[in-house]
């Protein structure tokens, strides 16, 4: 307890000393004084304020970028599960017959077809076109390997099932069968 008392009894005498010097300075000095000691407060506070909102607008930002992606990888999740029943469109318009009752039927669907695939396209989906190109494991899954004299090695000689790319991303790669 005395230990404190001494303590407070040393700050006091410290304040003292000083009033006593700003009492012994010019009153333009102590001025001067008091202003650079405040100009320095307002560059410590002003430098808080600014990082403080530097760090507020990268947050904001990521929360966009957060927000953004899980909109895409949501709706991705959403399109994927209607890729298969554009396969079966397609199949079934590849075996449409072109005479009779059905034809007319199969350009009913082959109407169905274009409406999806364009829907698909305004939401940023895309079919990959992968017939001849070299395969690239980051797009195409091969399931089959083949020999070819007409092909180069790893060239893709047939698409098993389409792939589709949502931007840039692949949302379901492309099987294929490939030339060794």
């Amino acid at each position: 307890m005395k230990d404190k008392e001494k303590e407070i009894e040393e700050l006091n005498e410290d304040e003292a000393n000083k009033d006593e010097n700003k009492k012994a300075l010019d009153p333009m000095e102590v001025l001067q004084q008091e202003l650079v000691e405040a100009q320095n407060e307002i560059s410590s506070t002003l430098d808080g304020w600014q990082r403080t909102q530097a760090e507020f607008l990268n947050y904001k930002k990521r929360m966009e970028r957060e927000k953004i992606r899980m909109y895409e990888n949501a709706s991705a999740r959403v399109i994927k599960s209607f890729l298969g029943v554009l396969d079966d469109l397609d199949r079934a318009i590849a075996n449409r017959p072109t005479e009779g009752e059905g034809a007319d039927w199969a350009e009913g669907i082959d109407l169905v077809f274009r409406k999806m695939l364009t829907t698909l396209d305004n939401e940023g989906v895309k079919p990959m076109d992968v017939l001849g190109e070299q395969f690239d494991p980051n797009l195409h899954e091969a399931i089959m390997q083949e020999e070819s004299e007409d092909h180069k090695s790893g060239e893709i000689i047939e698409v098993i099932q389409k792939g589709y790319l949502i931007g840039e991303r692949v949302l379901r790669p492309a099987m294929v069968k490939v030339a060794s």
